[in-house]
């Protein structure tokens, strides 16, 4: 039996939370042909063999184990059938990879994960991603649950509901926080400008994902404010730009503070309004597996050399967010303005292993057009703006006050 499933690509954050922001990350469509009998075949023998002599690496202790539990262990609680020990196995092979963007998914937290992916959803409102060992808001959601609950990007989330969090997958830390809407969520929170951790309650709700609002100011600029790279971006972008063309202002701000990625289409294609063909957006760098795939404008271009544009980016602006600020700042079109990237450039494939199982797998990393890996460090702004605690009790906004500093002075 061979398993046909289609294989969405994720360059993310974690896509999760809200129940996982959906977009965590970028996501294109191909197809694949897991080959699962061979695992299933062997599992399912009572005399537990061993895999074909054709493998080079000695599954011997893997089946000694198997046996051993069989014939050995009592259950202290409920009993595991050999199913789950099946998946139980596999998921520790892709932990053992040491990198959090890999993540088997059982039955449960496939069926949860495509409910992630399909745009609206029960939960809090925020995606979550691992940043130094540690669960890592990278972004609240435009009003949402966790936006309102003054959550922000790059709280630590050390507890949930009193469970530490230390080691805990993401998989697990969403299974945690999603739950029944109107129920409430407890989340110990570490903040690099508050000395002690403290607690914060979330009611869970349905999230909708916003996209883009627009805002024609009095003083000649024009902010676009993009919350996602979804499927719908590239048009209400398009409309956005034509919004603010006739505005016949030459002042643009585009902010993507705390959007945490989308759909790759979508990044290239918005990207493109502000690039001549042929320009390099993104180069997707599979580390030799295979050949790099270059992605380049569509050339829609329709902006001279008048244009005077920022970028607003945070610690909340990841996958890509972060494609679409390296390429124009890189090709010099935009400065940006802001805190540094969350650092998302690895890309990730969901493949279907059995009808109710997946596998999301880090395949390749995202390079921007000068060939720069923002994988770890992120990408630096132009001019780097910090928003204290101070700023969001008295609601100013250094960072767009930046912005328009700049663009005034233009």
């Amino acid at each position: 039996m061979k398993q046909y499933s289609s294989i969405i690509r994720i360059s993310i954050a974690a896509l999760l939370l809200i129940g996982a922001s959906f977009l965590l990350g970028i996501y294109t469509e191909r197809n694949n042909t897991p080959e699962v009998d061979r695992v299933l075949s062997l599992v399912n023998k009572s005399d537990s063999t061993l895999p074909p002599e054709e493998t080079a690496t000695d599954f011997g202790s893997f089946w000694k184990t198997w046996n051993i539990i069989n014939g050995k262990f009592v259950s202290t609680a409920s009993s595991t059938s050999d199913q789950e020990k099946v998946w139980g196995a596999i998921g520790g092979l892709v932990n053992s990879l040491g990198d959090p963007y890999s993540v088997f998914l059982p039955p449960a937290d496939s069926e949860t994960f495509a409910e992630n992916i399909s745009g609206n959803f029960g939960g809090v409102g925020m995606e979550i991603g691992i940043r130094n060992d540690v669960l890592t808001v990278i972004a609240p959601l435009k009003n949402t649950p966790a936006e309102r609950a003054g959550l922000l990007p790059g709280d630590n989330v050390i507890g949930i509901d009193g469970k530490i969090t230390v080691g805990v997958r993401i998989d697990e830390a969403v299974r945690l926080i999603r739950g029944e809407i109107g129920t409430e969520v407890v989340l110990t929170i570490a903040r690099e400008d508050v000395s002690e951790p403290f607690e914060v309650s979330v009611i869970r709700g349905v999230i909708a994902i916003p996209t883009i609002d627009t805002e024609a100011r009095e003083d000649g600029i024009f902010v676009v404010s993009l919350y996602n790279f979804s499927a719908t971006s590239p048009q209400l972008f398009r409309e956005a730009l034509r919004e603010f063309v006739l505005s016949g202002m030459d002042k643009l701000i585009v902010d993507i503070r705390g959007n945490t990625g989308g759909f790759l289409n979508a990044a290239v294609d918005i990207t493109s309004w502000f690039l001549p063909a042929g320009k390099v957006i993104v180069t997707e760098d599979f580390g030799g597996s295979q050949k790099d795939i270059v992605y380049r404008s569509k050339g829609y271009d329709i902006f001279n050399e008048n244009l005077k544009l920022i970028i607003l980016v945070n610690r909340g602006s990841a996958s890509a967010s972060e494609i679409f600020a390296g390429a124009l700042s890189e090709h010099g079109l935009a400065q940006l303005v802001g805190e540094k990237t969350f650092g998302k450039g690895s890309v990730q494939e969901l493949m279907n292993i059995t009808d109710d199982t997946s596998l999301k797998l880090t395949v390749a990393n995202w390079l921007t057009p000068n060939g720069n890996s923002f994988s770890k460090d992120g990408i630096v702004p132009d001019f780097e703006v910090e928003v204290t605690g101070e700023d969001r009790d008295e609601l100013r906004d250094p960072q767009l006050e930046k912005a328009i500093e700049l663009l005034l002075a233009q």
